[in-house]
């Protein structure tokens, strides 16, 4: 009896083991593949800012132009290093870890199959006591239950002996895959993050050394075109071109009208060419 209650607290041991790597490998599991989402989900989002940004640069003046082009680009590269860091966990880490659940059904079969032959043992042990307190005489009887209770014995040491290894080759397994899990997360997250730190420090320098008051000047030339137009305008609608000369004052009045009315249509038609980009403040340039 006290050999069966030593192979059952070796059992609880390991049933033990696998309980808590059951338990914490699917917690990792949960919480990495949920770190791994999110992760590509901020990688969608940088996409998009990536765009807004190129969008904006295409409205402003060369200098911010170039830098936010150049920003966007460096923010387009960390995401093409994120898009790599997604794909190495998944594949480094979050399978290696849905494998678990395998392992741990059929150390499980084990424990089931030992238990089984525990049981077993124990019935007949409880079997041979029972004979030899209704029965002490009957010999015949009681030999052939001790004969069972030590084949019963012989079959669980057997199979603890074979529990024992496979919860001993799991555990060894376990320990090792689960170093190498977390060396592989921490190696893609240093690479990544290495990575991007190259990526954003050329990104700093470019938005360090944007040239602002070239811009301002740029755009503040722009704007005085505009208001000088604006003023030679002003002046052509204020001072009309002079009345003809004196020598043909005689005309008729109906021919001053129509040279008038011909003047008159001439500045419309002066004033409806004007191009729409210089009223704007943006000249085609801007685009390019």
């Amino acid at each position: 009896m006290n050999a069966v209650l030593f192979r059952d607290s070796q059992v609880r041991v390991m049933e033990d083991t696998v309980t808590n790597a059951e338990k914490y490998f699917g917690q990792f599991c949960s919480l990495l593949a949920a770190y791994t989402r999110k992760t590509a989900r901020l990688r969608d989002k940088a996409d998009q800012l990536v765009k807004q940004l190129i969008g904006f640069a295409n409205t402003e003046n060369p200098e911010m132009r170039a830098t936010m082009r150049s920003f966007a680009e460096d923010l387009a590269k960390v995401q093409d290093y994120r898009q790599a860091e997604v794909e190495r966990l998944e594949t480094k880490v979050i399978n290696p870890l849905k494998l678990y659940g395998v392992q741990i059904k059929q150390t499980r079969a084990e424990i089931k199959k030992f238990k089984h032959v525990r049981k077993n043992e124990i019935k007949q042990l409880e079997k041979l006591e029972k004979l030899r307190q209704k029965s002490p005489s009957d010999r015949h009887m009681i030999s052939q239950a001790e004969t069972s209770v030590q084949r019963a014995s012989v079959d669980a040491s057997r199979t603890t002996h074979q529990l024992e290894e496979a919860v001993d080759a799991f555990q060894k397994q376990k320990l090792k895959d689960l170093q190498k899990i977390f060396l592989d997360f921490v190696t893609i997250e240093m690479i990544f993050h290495a990575k991007a730190v190259e990526v954003y420090s050329s990104a700093f320098q470019a938005l360090e050394n944007y040239d602002l008051d070239r811009d301002l000047e740029d755009f503040r030339v722009k704007m005085r075109g505009v208001y000088e137009h604006s003023d030679a305008r002003l002046l052509t609608d204020t001072f009309p071109s002079q009345a003809v000369p004196w020598s043909f004052a005689g005309q008729g009045t109906q021919s001053t009208t129509r040279s008038r009315g011909t003047e008159e249509e001439s500045v419309d038609d002066s004033a409806g060419e004007d191009p729409v980009e210089d009223l704007g403040g943006r000249g085609p340039g801007l685009h390019q």
